[in-house]
């Protein structure tokens, strides 16, 4: 008759050690999948963008976010990322110029673009904050970048930022039609310079004035 008052505590004891040991190893929650973080990560680096060139330049025009530069900068990065490249122009020789001249044929002013790429760690993801400062860091510390962004006749933007594997990849455009007046049958020609500034010069004292319809100001390296 002792042999169930053995059986039964040992069972009790065994179920409960049981389940002790569950509640001892808690789930790490999953990080949260990049490609639904890339619109924040855009929205953020406009932002940082927009306060660091107030930094630099306190005069500088204010950027707007301009839809048709967002869709060429979001083209331009999710084709870096699926060809896994960091380059001005495409493998097919396609430029943020180009695009956008094909998408509205009577574009004209000049337009600038910030490239870079980061890696990151499936594990963790992508901390929008500090990717978005990541990119912001990278541009200012080459000089090219840097005086892109904090060209003071820029006054629209759009950022671009696409995900492939370990790799987030961003385009940042600049633009200003400098208060050209439309042509009415443009060329599509593409001008570029090696600065923003020797750009809005070229345009200042070309005789007759330099038409900068299509032009790629501050195609920094890469």
């Amino acid at each position: 008759m002792t042999k169930p008052a053995i059986v039964r505590p040992l069972i009790f004891i065994l179920a409960f050690l049981a389940l002790a040991g569950c509640a001892a190893a808690p789930q790490v929650p999953a990080a949260p999948d990049p490609k639904a973080q890339m619109t924040a990560l855009e929205t953020r680096i406009a932002a940082l963008i927009e306060e660091q060139r107030l930094k630099l330049d306190p005069d500088a025009k204010p950027l707007a976010l301009d839809p048709e530069l967002a869709r060429i900068a979001r083209a331009r990065a999710s084709d870096m990322a699926e060809k896994n490249y960091l380059a001005h122009a495409a493998p097919n020789g396609d430029t943020s110029a180009t695009l956008l001249m094909a998408e509205d044929a009577k574009w004209q002013g000049l337009l600038g673009e910030n490239l870079a790429a980061q890696h990151y760690l499936k594990q963790s993801g992508v901390d929008v904050e500090q990717f978005a400062q990541r990119f912001l860091d990278e541009w200012m510390k080459s000089q090219p970048h840097r005086e892109n962004l904090a060209f003071a006749g820029y006054d629209r933007t759009g950022v671009g930022a696409a995900v492939n594997g370990d790799t987030v990849y961003v385009a940042q455009l600049f633009a200003s039609d400098f208060g050209i007046k439309a042509q009415r049958d443009p060329k599509s020609t593409v001008t570029e310079f090696p600065s923003a500034a020797a750009a809005s010069l070229a345009g200042q004292t070309a005789t007759p004035p330099l038409r900068l319809r299509g032009a790629e100001g501050a195609k920094a390296p890469d």
